[in-house]
């Protein structure tokens, strides 16, 4: 049994964690950068440990210097949260030689469904529906051109060991390609450490649709239903709902059947989300495979009921889901919004500094997750997200109203922040009609600017 995690993480997610500890009877161990001595997730656990300097590489992705805190405070387990080390298969691999439990799926499945290819192909084998693209790395520029050419322009260029919205490129015609494949490749390398791209068709006007997995070690395997994530900025989540309320029953019977099927088809054993494209006819084909927890996995716990955290702890400690998909139902609606320290008048440029107030919404069915306090110093090393303010509701408009007063008491001084932008986004009639899509969020900030512009 479990009795010590690490977490491998900060902020918001590292509390969130903490709290799912505290509830199965866990002690936890926090880590720290030295920029991070005073953050609430080291407050919050029962030690600490600070593995190293401010920049990310030195501290949150020092896996030597995490291991060895893992052994010294004689944790059980690791639980990498979000980002950082979560889907790096490597670090998992030498947790486990360490005698230390990786709070995760497989590394061999986040081998996998980490390279895009790999998974594609996994995919198409499974008999999951797919976006028209490669199925191979492309191999040179012209290649790639004649590829693009079969598949049609416009093309979503992909770095294969890509993820959270980096290594991307859209590429409109063959011009374009030829001027961003070298640098797009070279990005990849940075980033990832694997140069290889594929191409897959673009859907410029889509619903991006992801189904939450819940998987244990005995082979069972069940679904959380689907979260709408289409309001997004340059490939970045920014506010997100649950369920995608444009789907019927039987639409959303078939999409959730073929999640499980592409979860089973890799022996998934723990929680994880498949990601789907649908276009205006409700198509929908497989985009990728999260092997973690999301950022947005609150909306999913408001509507169904279900710790997933905790479920996700259970499943790395050998023990069987507490649930059955027949337990699992739609209990009403929940909306998410990401609040993040940016300037979205002055093209969301990052902002920092110490908050000198803050006070977080509450009342009926309003749930903050964040790591904020009065007098906290936000810092320029890490992400810029403070906060997600999740709002439920019996119906989705419900949700919409109360997340709308949710942002209306939320009180953050010192710091730039979107606060207002997510506001003015609640009282959008496409938004609130629920029929926006991928690039539904750039046209409302120019939208939106323009209409500031003309009253100044």
């Amino acid at each position: 049994m479990i009795q010590k995690i690490l977490i491998a993480n900060r902020g918001e997610i590292a509390v969130r964690i903490i709290r799912a500890c505290k509830d199965l009877g866990i002690q936890t161990v926090a880590i720290y950068s030295t920029a991070d001595q005073s953050a609430l997730h080291v407050q919050l656990a029962d030690e600490s440990v600070c593995v190293g300097e401010a920049n990310s590489k030195d501290s949150y992705l020092n896996v030597n210097n995490i291991i060895s805190a893992a052994l010294l405070t004689q944790a059980d387990a690791i639980h990498p949260g979000f980002g950082f080390l979560t889907e790096n298969a490597s670090f998992a691999r030498l947790a486990q030689a360490c005698g230390l439990i990786f709070i995760g799926p497989k590394p061999e499945i986040i081998d996998l469904m980490g390279n895009k290819i790999n998974a594609r192909i996994a995919m198409h084998e499974a008999g999951v529906p797919l976006i028209p693209g490669s199925f191979e790395a492309i191999a040179s520029l012209d290649e790639g051109i004649k590829t693009a050419n079969e598949i049609g322009y416009p093309i979503i260029l992909k770095a294969a060991a890509g993820g959270g919205g980096r290594g991307i490129r859209i590429i409109h015609d063959e011009a374009s390609f030829r001027q961003a494949f070298d640098v797009l490749k070279q990005e990849a390398k940075n980033y990832f450490n694997d140069d290889a791209l594929y191409m897959e068709k673009l859907f410029t006007s889509a619903k991006h649709i992801e189904v939450q997995i819940l998987g244990d070690q005995f082979g069972n395997v069940i679904h959380l239903y689907e979260r709408d994530c289409s309001f997004q900025r340059r490939h970045q989540k920014m506010i997100e709902e649950a369920p995608c309320h444009l789907l019927n029953e039987a639409q959303r019977k078939a999409l959730c059947e073929d999640a499980l099927k592409a979860a089973k088809a890799v022996g998934y054993d723990s929680v994880g989300t498949i990601e789907f494209l649908m276009d205006e006819n409700f198509n929908y084909y497989f985009m990728e495979m999260n092997t973690r927890i999301q950022v947005e996995h609150p909306v999913t716990e408001m509507i169904t009921g279900v710790d997933i955290v905790k479920e996700q702890i259970r499943s790395a400690d050998k023990q069987k889901l507490s649930y059955q998909q027949s337990d699992i139902k739609i209990l009403g609606h929940a909306l998410e919004c990401r609040i993040i320290a940016e300037d979205y008048r002055n093209d969301f440029k990052p902002s920092v500094g110490k908050i000198s107030f803050y006070h977080a919404p509450g009342g009926k069915d309003i749930r903050v997750d964040s790591a904020l306090y009065t007098n906290y110093e936000l810092s320029p090393f890490y992400d810029s997200m403070m906060a997600k303010i999740i709002s439920f509701g019996p119906s989705r408009l419900h949700a919409i109203k109360r997340m709308r007063s949710a942002l209306e008491e939320t009180i953050i001084d010192g710091v730039e922040n979107n606060l207002e932008f997510c506001y003015f986004t609640l009282f959008n009639p496409q938004f609130v009609a629920g029929r926006y899509t991928t690039d539904f969020a750039n046209a409302w900030i120019k939208e939106l600017n323009q209409r500031e512009s003309t009253l100044s």
